[in-house]
C-alpha cells in the first residue's frame, strides 16, 4: 500500500463530453475532496481535452482508438500510479477493468458504476451474444457495483446472481444550483408561436428518438405549430434525420447536435421529453427536473417509473410505444399554461453535495476493508 496520506483514486471513463455517465464522472472529480484524496481521471479514448477541471485533478488522456484497444495503456497507467481504488463509469469499460483486475497491483480496489438496467439492455438486443456471460463472470470481481436505483440493484442480483453485499445504490450527482443559476441568467420566455418540445440524449436506438418522431406526427395534428429540438449525437443520427424527412417533419424537428450544458435550452422549452425504451436514471431527466421543466416520459425502467409516478408536472406514459407517448404529450400540452414550471422536489435527493457524500462514504468503506485485510 502507498504511504501517501491521501489515497489515490483513479476515475475511468472513455472520454469527456457525451452522455450522463461522462457528466457524472466530471462532477465526481470536481466534487470529491482533494484534501482527502489524490484524484486522477483517466480518459481511455481521448488524447486531450479542453474541459475545465480543477488543478487538483491529474488528467491522463490515453488516446486509444477504442475502449478494448486501450488495455495495455490502461495497465501501464495503473502500474505507474498504483491507485488504492479505481472507479469505472460505463459498462463496456467496466468489463475491461474487471478483466484486467488480476493484473493490477495487489490490493487495488475496484468500484464499477452500472448505468442501465441489465435485463432491459440484454432483452433489447444490439449487444454481443456473450454480454450476459461477461456480466455474470466479471461483475463478481468488483468490490462493489454502483446502481442508480434499488430496482437496478435488484435486477442485477436476480439476473446475474451478483451478491447483494456487492451492490450499492447511490444517487447520480446533479448540480441543481448551477442549472437554476444558469436559467436565472437567461430567463427569456418563449416568444415564438406553438409549443417547444426538448429532448436530450445520445442518438442511439435504446433512447427511443424514433418513437418521439412518430409521436410528433400526432402532436402536430392538434398543435400544428409545435416544434421539437433534439440535443445529442450518436450512431442513429443519419437514420433519425431520414425518418424525420419521411414523416414530413423537416420544418418541425431540429437536430442541435451535442450541447455541453443542455439547461441553457430550458428557458424557451415548453416541456422536456424522455422517449427512451430503457434507461437507468438519466442525468438529462434530472437536470430538466432541476430546471423545473414539465416532463413527459416513457416508463423506461422500474426505478424511473417509481420516481416519476404521481409527481406534479410529470406525464408518465402507460406503455413503451409511440402512441402512448403521443397521448401523454397531448395531455401535457392541453394542460400546461404558457411558461409553466414545477418544483419537482424529488430532484433534491440528487443534489451534488448529497451524492458526492454518498460516493465518498462508499470509497471510505471500500478502502477501510483494504486496510483491515
Amino acid at each position: 500500500m502507498s504511504a501517501n496520506p491521501r489515497p489515490k483514486i483513479l476515475l475511468l471513463i472513455p472520454h469527456l463530453g457525451g452522455g450522463g455517465a461522462e457528466r457524472v464522472a466530471a462532477l465526481l472529480v470536481r466534487g470529491l475532496p482533494a484534501e482527502k484524496f489524490e484524484l486522477h481521471l483517466g480518459l481511455i479514448t481521448q488524447a486531450q481535452t479542453s474541459e475545465a477541471l480543477p488543478n487538483s485533478v491529474n488528467l491522463h488522456a490515453l488516446g486509444a482508438p477504442r475502449v478494448r484497444a486501450g488495455a495495455f495503456r490502461l495497465l501501464r497507467l495503473v502500474h505507474r500510479l498504483k491507485p488504492e481504488l479505481i472507479l469505472s463509469g460505463m459498462a463496456h469499460l467496466n468489463f475491461l477493468v474487471l478483466l484486467l483486475r488480476p493484473f493490477f497491483p495487489r490490493g487495488t480496489r475496484v468500484l464499477v458504476r452500472q448505468n442501465s438496467t441489465v435485463s432491459a439492455s440484454l432483452a433489447f438486443g444490439g449487444v454481443p451474444c456473450y454480454t450476459r456471460l461477461l456480466y455474470r463472470l466479471l461483475y463478481r470481481r468488483a468490490d462493489r457495483v454502483i446502481c442508480q436505483t434499488q430496482s437496478m440493484a435488484d435486477d442485477l442480483a436476480r439476473e446475474l446472481g451478483v451478491p447483494e453485499n456487492r451492490l450499492a445504490v447511490l444517487p447520480n450527482p446533479v448540480d441543481v444550483d448551477e442549472v437554476r443559476a444558469s436559467i436565472g441568467l437567461n430567463p427569456s420566455p418563449q416568444t415564438s408561436p406553438g409549443p417547444r418540445l426538448l429532448a436530450v440524449g445520445r442518438l442511439a436506438a435504446e433512447k427511443g428518438f424514433d418513437l418521439l418522431l412518430r409521436a410528433m406526427v400526432s402532436v402536430r395534428k392538434e398543435f400544428p405549430k409545435a416544434r421539437l429540438l433534439i440535443a445529442g449525437e450518436g450512431p442513429e443520427e443519419t437514420a433519425l434525420k431520414d425518418l424525420s424527412r419521411v414523416l414530413g417533419l423537416d420544418a418541425t424537428v431540429h437536430f442541435a447536435g451535442y450541447i455541453d450544458r443542455p439547461w441553457t435550452l430550458f428557458p424557451t422549452a415548453t416541456l422536456f421529453v424522455l422517449p427512451s425504451r430503457h434507461e437507468g436514471l438519466p442525468n438529462a431527466l434530472l437536470e430538466a427536473a432541476a430546471g423545473g421543466l414539465p416532463i413527459v416520459a416513457l416508463p423506461a425502467s422500474k426505478g424511473l417509473s417509481e420516481l416519476l409516478r404521481d409527481q406534479s408536472g410529470v406525464w408518465l406514459a402507460p406503455t413503451l410505444s409511440d402512441d402512448a407517448l403521443a397521448a401523454s404529450l397531448l395531455a401535457a400540452l392541453r394542460a400546461l399554461r404558457p411558461g409553466e414550471r414545477f418544483a419537482h422536489s424529488f430532484v433534491e435527493a440528487f443534489r451534488i453535495d448529497r451524492a458526492i457524500q454518498a460516493y465518498e462514504t462508499l470509497i471510505d468503506q471500500t478502502l477501510a476493508k483494504n486496510r483491515i485485510s
